[in-house]
C-alpha cells in the first residue's frame, strides 16, 4: 500500500509596500477592493474613492501618493491610504481624499497578524518622504488608534493631538419615520409644517429620492451653485464646489458605481430649493452634501428636506442616520446621539518635530486666551 505523498507546508510571503503612482494605484485595485468587502470598509477606504480624488485633486504637483500595502502572499491583507500634502516647506502625511472623507481608517482583514499594522505602520516610517504625520477623524473604534498603544515600541511616532471634530447621528427604537416626527419638540414640528406650507402657496412642493438612471449632471450643477453662495456669504472656499471643478462629479460617480448613492430633493414647481447627497451603507444613510436655495431660507427647506429624507429612511428600515463630520447646529438639534472624533500627531526628522513643537506651543498659547467660540481646527490654522 503507497503511502500518502508528503505536502510540506510553506508559509504565505509576507511583504510590504508603498505605493506612489496612479499606474501602480490602478494595478492593485482588485486587490484593494477584494480586501474592502471583506473587511466591509467604509466608502472613503474604498480605491476608486481614492482614485477619483487623486485624478481631479488640485495642486497635485505638492502632493504625493503614499499608500500602505500588507501582502500575504498574492493576497492584500492590509491598506493604510496615506498622501502627503506639502505647506509652508512641511510635508505633512495625511489621509488620501482627507478633505472629502468625513472618517479615517486603515483597512485589515480580521483574521490577520495583529502586529501586521504595526509593522505597516513602521515600514511607511521608514520609507519616509514626510515631515510631519496629522491623522485626524478617527471614530473611537478606529483600528490605526492601536498605533498609540503605550506597550508600542511605535508610541513615541505617534501621540493624541489636542484637535477633535464631532459627528451627530440620528438612533433610536422607533418603528418608522413618523414615530421618530412625533418625538420632536412642538416647535420642530410646528416649524416643519409651516415650511412645508409656506413653500407650498408658491407651487407645487414635492420630496423625492432621484432615481438611479435620471441625469445627475444638472442636479450637481445646481448643488455646486449653491453650495458657492454660500461659501461666499460665510468667507469660505472649498474645490468641491468650484465653478468647473470635476471633483464633486468624480465622487458622486464612486458612491453611483458602488450602489450606494441616494440623492434626495426639495422641488418647487420642478425646481431644486434643496438638496442632499447621500449614500446608504451598513444599515446606515450618511449625509455626504447638503445645500439649499437661500431665496427661500424664511421656509427653512433645508431642515424639511432633513426631516423627510430622516423619515423616509426610518421608514425602509435603517437603524441610523449620520450626518457625518461638522458639529453645526442644525445637525445637533436633530440628533439623538454624537460621536467624538480624535486626531493624532507624529514627527520624523528634525524639521518634523519643530513643526510639531511650534503646533504644541501654539494650542498652550491660545489656551491662556479668553475662551471664544469653539470652531474645528486644522494643520492649515
Amino acid at each position: 500500500m503507497n503511502a500518502p505523498p508528503f505536502v510540506l507546508a510553506i508559509p504565505p510571503t509576507r511583504t510590504f509596500e508603498v505605493v506612489t503612482s496612479a499606474e501602480r494605484l490602478a494595478e492593485i485595485t482588485p486587490a484593494w477592493s477584494a480586501l474592502w468587502r471583506r473587511v466591509g470598509g467604509l466608502v472613503f477606504q474604498h480605491p476608486e474613492w481614492i482614485a477619483a480624488w487623486w485624478r481631479t485633486t488640485p495642486h497635485q504637483e505638492l502632493r504625493t501618493l503614499r499608500i500602505g500595502l500588507a501582502w500575504n502572499g498574492d493576497r492584500l491583507d492590509g491598506v493604510i491610504a496615506l498622501a502627503t500634502f506639502k505647506r509652508s516647506g512641511i510635508r505633512i502625511l495625511e489621509w488620501a481624499a482627507k478633505d472629502h472623507s468625513d472618517y479615517g481608517d486603515a483597512l485589515f482583514a480580521p483574521d490577520n497578524d495583529p502586529q501586521a499594522l504595526s509593522r505597516l505602520w513602521q515600514y511607511v516610517l521608514d520609507q519616509g518622504g514626510f515631515d510631519l504625520i496629522y491623522l485626524n477623524r478617527l471614530l473611537p473604534d478606529a483600528s490605526v488608534r492601536a498605533l498609540l498603544n503605550p506597550a508600542s515600541r511605535h508610541g513615541n511616532a505617534l501621540r493624541p493631538n489636542h484637535r477633535s471634530e464631532i459627528s451627530y447621528r440620528v438612533a433610536g427604537p422607533w418603528q418608522g419615520g413618523v414615530k421618530w416626527f412625533e418625538t420632536l419638540s412642538k416647535k420642530a414640528r410646528q416649524n416643519y409644517r409651516r415650511g412645508r406650507k409656506f413653500m407650498g402657496e408658491g407651487g407645487e412642493l414635492c420630496f423625492r429620492l432621484l432615481d438611479a438612471d435620471e441625469p445627475r449632471e444638472p442636479v450637481l450643477a445646481r448643488v455646486a451653485a449653491l453650495k458657492r453662495l454660500w461659501l461666499a456669504r460665510h468667507g469660505r472656499v472649498s474645490d468641491l464646489f468650484d465653478e468647473g471643478s470635476p471633483v464633486l462629479a468624480a465622487l458622486v460617480s464612486v458612491l453611483a458605481e458602488l450602489g450606494l448613492l441616494r440623492i434626495f430633493v426639495l422641488e418647487l414647481d420642478g425646481t431644486i430649493i434643496a438638496v442632499s447627497i447621500n449614500f446608504q451603507q451598513h444599515g446606515t444613510m450618511m449625509a455626504f452634501v447638503t445645500t439649499y436655495d437661500p431665496e427661500y431660507e424664511r421656509a427653512s427647506p433645508g431642515m424639511v428636506l432633513m426631516i423627510d429624507y430622516i423619515q423616509w429612511s426610518l421608514d425602509r428600515g435603517l437603524a441610523k442616520v449620520d450626518f457625518l463630520c461638522g458639529g453645526e447646529d442644525f445637525k445637533r438639534r436633530f440628533a439623538t446621539q454624537s460621536v467624538t472624533l480624535w486626531s493624532m500627531m507624529g514627527a520624523r526628522g528634525l524639521r518634523g518635530h519643530l513643526a510639531a513643537l511650534a503646533d504644541h506651543a501654539n494650542h498652550v498659547a491660545k489656551s491662556w486666551r479668553p475662551q471664544r467660540q469653539p470652531k474645528a481646527e486644522t494643520p492649515d490654522e
